[in-house]
């Protein structure tokens, strides 16, 4: 039996997801797997930045070496980790049916309106300042629950913000000293990918993968992408955007948010859609 050797960042989060997306392989493919598990440079520099150190491939870089160096066969990415730009040789090979995309506010218990906010992402950060116009902000960085025990033990913050699906997949629903509550993509516009797991893999290889994986969540955070890919928006630019069936959402920081309507064939054609949508938001 064909064995195929899966790259994946070795944060608990990731490892939940690599196991679905090892499971997936096998009943589509029929294969068996294996795990490749890499610190990558996001990973060791706990202390730095990601919005000043620019954070798109931080998480990235090594498990695509992996891919290229033929160490494994597939690179496991949260979809929203990604690039806008695609390592040459490389590819996405697809991805996993999506899960909720919306992005959660987490308060610590007796806190209603948070004087403080604790978050890195600047599309999270704008956005959360138009709900909470009095609040501060102060970066948070580590697994879903060190920020979850330093919100709810070490008061570091009176709310944080984290993404829906990450919270579903460790199977937290709730936490001692928190509430969670979900909030509407109208009140805050997810990032690129959220909620999908991506296949990445080497380009020569994509085409034979390509039928093995989720087409509705191909053509949607397609979409998405093209829309980041035509900004050159990366970590430092507070940017969102999320396609569902005939509805657009997307946040940037020039404009603010907007709900659009998109036709079929803007998924035919992501990146003319992508470039008609930011000429009418005056992007382009």
């Amino acid at each position: 039996m064909l064995t195929l050797v899966l790259a994946t960042r070795q944060s608990p989060l990731a490892l939940v997801q690599t196991a679905l997306a090892a499971e997936h392989l096998r009943a589509q493919l029929g294969v068996a797997t294996e795990l490749l598990k890499i610190v990558t440079t996001g990973d060791r520099q706990a202390d730095w930045s990601l919005e000043q150190q620019g954070g798109k491939g931080l998480f990235t870089g090594e498990l695509e070496g992996a891919l290229l160096r033929r160490e494994a066969d597939f690179a496991v990415h949260s979809a929203k980790d990604l690039p806008g730009a695609m390592t040459p040789g490389l590819a996405i090979a697809g991805y996993l049916p999506r899960a909720d995309a919306r992005d959660v506010l987490v308060l610590r218990e007796g806190v209603d309106v948070p004087a403080t906010i604790a978050t890195g992402s600047p599309r999270r950060r704008r956005q959360a300042a138009l709900s909470f116009p009095g609040a501060s902000f102060v970066e948070i960085r580590g697994n879903v629950d060190t920020r979850l025990r330093k919100l709810a033990t070490d008061h570091v913050a009176d709310a944080t913000v984290l993404a829906a699906a990450g919270l579903a997949r460790l199977g937290l629903t709730s936490w001692p000293g928190v509430k969670f509550v979900p909030l509407a993509c109208s009140e805050m516009v997810p990032a690129v990918g959220q909620g999908a797991i991506a296949i990445q893999c080497r380009a020569d290889d994509a085409a034979k993968y390509a039928t093995a994986f989720d087409a509705t969540t191909a053509r949607e955070v397609g979409l998405e992408r093209a829309l980041q890919s035509a900004l050159g928006g990366g970590c430092q630019t507070a940017f969102g955007a999320y396609a569902a069936a005939d509805t657009l959402f997307l946040f940037h920081e020039k404009t603010g948010a907007h709900r659009l309507s998109i036709l079929r064939d803007d998924y035919i054609n992501p990146e003319a859609a992508a470039a008609r949508v930011l000429r009418q938001l005056g992007l382009l």
